[in-house]
């Protein structure tokens, strides 16, 4: 598997202002972003919690607490879901 690498700059200030250590600051912006592109429809819940590094049930487990449904069905997918009851 090929990797790169994302480098972003932040003020040493940032995680001290969120009384986080630099790890924890940058543990929870790999989260951030990943939920993010989860949300927008770009990443696959598997590919978000590779991205951020963990399983994908931990991922969907971590998605209430991003405000982040884990899962968007339109109204053609709730119809089936509910047909026949």
């Amino acid at each position: 598997m090929d990797v790169r690498q994302l480098v972003i700059d932040y003020p040493e200030s940032i995680p001290a202002s969120l009384n986080l250590s630099p790890e924890s600051f940058e543990e929870e912006a790999r989260m951030a972003l990943a939920m993010k592109l989860y949300e927008m429809g770009r990443l696959t819940s598997g590919h978000a919690a590779e991205l951020a590094g963990i399983s994908r049930v931990e991922f969907l487990l971590n998605c209430s607490r991003y405000g982040t449904a884990t899962v968007e069905w339109d109204s053609h997918e709730i119809t089936m879901e509910f047909e026949g009851l």
